[in-house]
C-alpha cells in the first residue's frame, strides 16, 4: 500500500486506476476527500493498453478541457510526448485537435508520482470484489482475501475488467488486458445491486520488434516543428520529437484475411459482442469497404527509446499465424518479428441511461460509474468522465449542488449528456450497442468549444470546486487580462479608417499575420496564445453571438427540473411512443427530454402543462 494516511475509512473509494480512475482520485483527493485508489497491481496505474497516444480529433478538446479544470492528463502528456501535432491545422480553429504520441512507460511514472504526491490520496493493491450498500445508500468497498474499507463514495471506472474474456484466433482466456486477470466478482455484485450489465468488445493490433522494420520502405510522419502543448500551464515544449511512420495493407493481405474469416473469432460467432465502429478490426474493414484495396497503417513508437512499435490500423483477433503472415506482407514489415499479438477483448459495461447527470447511478446513492464501464472508449473519454466523477463525489459529500457540464460549455459535457440520453446505440437505426466515441460533429456549439479556450470555459468551474490551483489561477487570470487588452487595442486603434478588430473580422484579411508584427503587441509581450485568442474571437464574433442566443434557449430547458418520481404513463395528452422512451431514460430536465431522439416539441410542451399542474397541487 502506497499511501498518505493509513486508514481503512474513506471519504471516496476509486475501483480502478486506469485514465478513469486516476483523474477520478486525484479530483477528490485534491479538493479534501479521504480517497483511495484501489488497483489490482499498482504498477499499471494509467496503463496505456491500446493505442500509446492522447488526443486526435475531439478527444485533444476533451483533454484541454481536463486540463483546465486541473486535471492531469495534459501535464502528463506534455511531459512524456514523444511526438506532437496539431490536426486539421489548415481547417478552422473549432476543428483544429492536438495530438502526442507518448512514451507509455513514462506517462505512467508520471501518474504514479503525481498520485503518490496528491494529499489525501491512498493507493490500495486489491481486488475490488463487492460494493456494501445499506439502505440504498454506498457505505464500503470488500476486496479478496478479506479486505474491506468504508466507504462515503464509490467510483467505479474498471476499464475492460469486468469478466474481461481475451481472443486470439480461436483461443479464449479470461484476463482485464494482456497479463492481467478479470474482475469477475464485481460484475456479479453490480447486478446484485440491481443494475443492468452489458457486453461490449474492443481490440488491438499487433506490436513489433522497431529494429526488425525496414524503414527505407516507409512514409515518415514527423512531429510539428513549434509544437502546442496540452496544458495551459506549459507555453512550449522543448522535448526531443521522433517520427511514426506510414505503410499500407495491400490484396494480398487482404486475400490472406479473407481465406481465414472462418477462424475469426468476430465471424465465427465466438465473439458475440459489438466492437466499436469507428475503429474496426481490419477484418471488419475490407469486408465494409470491399472497393478499397489498401488501408493506411501507422506505424507508432511506444517509447522514447523506440524499442517497440505499434500497428495503428490493423487491430484483429486472428490466429496467430494469420498475424504473422498479415505482418510479413506488409510494407517494410517483412521481416519484422511480432512482439505481441493483436487480440479482441469482451467485458462487461452498465447501460449509462442508468446514470444521473452527476455521473452517480440511479439506483444507488453514492455510488458513481465513470470511463468504460459506461459504454464509451479512449483514454480521453474516460479522463474526461473520470474527473466529473470525482468533483461530484465530492460535491455529494458536501451535499452541494453537482457540477454539471452543458452541452454549450465543454465536450465532456456533450458526451455526457449524449451517454445519459441517447445511450451507446444508434436509437431507431437498428445499430446496437457500441463504444461511444466523441467527434466534433457531435456538438452543436462546436465553434464556441475549441481547444484553443477550454481554460476560458471551464478553469473558474475548476477554482470554484477546490481543484484549481492558485498556480493555475494566477496564469489563468494573466491570460485573460493580456486578452482583454489586445482586444481593446485592436478596437479601438485603425488602419485605412477600419479598426483592426473588423477587419480580422473579415475573411482572408492579412492582419491576421501582420499582427505578431504589430509593435504594440511586441512591446506588450503578448504570448502567441494570447494573440491568437484574439485573433479568433474576432473572426468568430458574428457565429458566436448566433450561437450564445442558441445556447441561452438550452439553458432555459436544461434550468427545468423533472421531478425523479413523475409518472410519465399518467400525463394524458402524451403520444404513447413519447411515455415510453421518456420512462426508459427517465430525463432530469425538460432539455435532456427535448433531446431524446423521437420526442418533439409538442410533447415538451405537453409535459410543461402536466407539470405546471404538478407543482400547483
Amino acid at each position: 500500500m502506497s499511501n498518505n494516511m493509513k486508514t481503512n475509512d474513506f471519504d471516496c473509494v476509486v475501483i480502478g486506476a486506469g485514465h478513469a480512475g486516476v483523474e477520478a482520485a486525484h479530483a477528490a483527493a485534491k479538493i479534501g476527500a479521504k480517497t483511495a485508489l484501489v488497483t489490482i497491481n499498482e504498477n499499471k496505474i494509467a496503463a496505456m493498453s491500446c493505442n500509446p497516444a492522447i488526443g486526435g480529433l475531439a478527444k485533444g478538446q476533451i483533454v484541454r478541457e481536463v486540463d483546465a479544470l486541473g486535471g492531469l492528463m495534459g501535464l502528463a502528456t506534455d511531459a512524456t510526448g514523444i511526438q506532437f501535432r496539431m490536426l486539421n491545422r489548415s481547417k478552422g480553429a473549432a476543428v483544429q485537435s492536438p495530438r502526442a504520441q507518448a512514451d507509455k512507460y513514462k506517462y505512467q511514472q508520471y501518474m504514479i508520482s503525481a498520485l503518490e504526491q496528491t494529499p489525501n490520496l491512498t493507493i490500495v493493491e486489491q481486488m475490488a470484489t463487492d460494493i456494501i450498500v445499506e439502505n440504498g445508500r454506498v457505505v464500503g468497498v470488500k476486496g479478496k482475501d478479506g479486505w474491506k474499507c468504508d466507504a462515503k463514495t464509490v467510483i467505479v471506472a474498471t476499464g475492460t475488467f469486468l469478466r474481461g474474456l481475451m481472443h486470439i484466433g480461436p483461443e479464449s482466456f479470461e484476463g482485464g488486458r494482456r497479463g492481467e486477470p478479470a474482475s469477475n466478482e464485481l460484475s456479479d455484485c453490480l447486478e446484485r445491486l440491481g443494475l443492468t450489465v452489458k457486453r461490449l468488445k474492443t481490440g488491438t493490433p499487433a506490436r513489433l520488434e522497431a529494429g526488425t522494420i525496414d524503414y527505407e520502405k516507409l512514409e515518415v510522419q514527423q512531429g510539428d516543428k513549434e509544437p502546442v502543448p496540452f496544458s495551459f500551464m506549459n507555453d512550449r515544449l522543448d522535448r526531443p520529437q521522433i517520427p511514426c511512420w506510414i505503410t499500407w495493407t495491400n490484396e494480398k493481405i487482404h486475400k490472406v484475411i479473407l481465406d481465414n474469416l472462418d477462424r475469426a473469432p468476430l465471424y465465427t460467432g465466438q465473439i458475440k459482442s459489438t466492437g466499436p465502429r469507428y475503429c474496426p478490426s481490419i477484418e471488419t474493414k475490407i469486408l465494409r469497404f470491399a472497393d478499397k484495396t489498401r488501408h493506411q497503417v501507422f506505424l507508432e513508437p511506444e517509447e522514447q527509446e523506440q524499442k517497440v512499435i505499434y500497428c495503428n490500423g490493423i487491430s484483429t483477433s486472428l490466429p496467430k499465424d494469420v498475424q504473422d503472415e498479415m505482418i510479413k506482407n506488409l510494407p517494410g514489415c517483412g521481416k519484422a518479428r511480432i512482439v505481441h499479438y493483436g487480440y479482441a477483448i469482451e467485458y462487461d459495461y452498465c447501460p449509462p441511461v442508468q446514470l444521473k447527470n452527476n455521473l452517480e447511478t440511479k439506483k444507488i446513492a453514492g455510488l458513481f460509474l465513470a470511463g468504460q464501464i459506461n459504454g464509451t472508449s479512449g483514454y480521453e473519454e474516460a479522463a474526461g468522465q473520470g474527473i466529473i466523477a470525482g468533483i461530484n463525489a465530492v460535491r455529494f459529500l458536501q451535499d452541494a449542488e453537482p457540477i454539471v457540464l452543458g452541452r454549450e460549455q465543454a465536450y465532456i459535457g456533450v458526451m455526457i449528456d449524449d451517454l445519459l440520453i441517447k445511450g451507446i446505440g444508434v436509437e431507431g437505426a437498428g445499430i446496437p450497442d457500441e463504444p461511444y466515441r466523441m467527434f466534433t460533429s457531435r456538438a452543436e456549439f462546436r465553434l464556441s468549444l475549441r481547444s484553443d479556450n477550454a481554460d476560458r470555459r471551464l478553469t473558474e468551474i475548476g477554482k470554484s470546486v477546490g481543484l484549481v490551483d492558485s498556480e493555475r489561477w494566477k496564469k489563468f487570470e494573466k491570460k485573460n487580462n493580456d486578452i482583454e487588452r489586445l482586444k481593446e487595442y485592436l478596437k479601438t486603434n485603425s488602419g485605412d479608417g477600419i479598426s483592426f478588430w473588423e477587419q480580422l473580422r473579415r475573411p482572408g484579411n492579412p492582419i491576421s499575420q501582420a499582427l505578431y508584427e504589430d509593435t504594440y503587441v511586441k512591446n506588450s509581450g503578448f504570448s502567441k496564445d494570447v494573440v491568437e485568442a484574439a485573433i479568433i474571437d474576432a473572426k468568430y464574433e458574428g457565429y458566436l453571438t448566433k450561437q450564445q442566443r442558441l445556447a441561452m434557449g438550452l439553458q432555459t430547458l436544461d434550468k427545468k427540473h423533472i421531478p425523479a418520481e413523475l409518472d410519465y404513463r399518467g400525463i394524458t395528452h402524451l403520444r404513447p411512443e413519447a411515455k415510453e422512451k421518456l420512462s426508459r431514460f427517465q430525463p432530469q430536465t425538460l432539455g435532456q427530454a427535448s433531446r431524446i431522439a423521437g420526442i418533439t416539441p409538442a410533447d415538451i410542451t405537453v409535459i410543461l402543462v402536466h407539470l405546471k399542474k404538478y407543482y400547483d397541487k
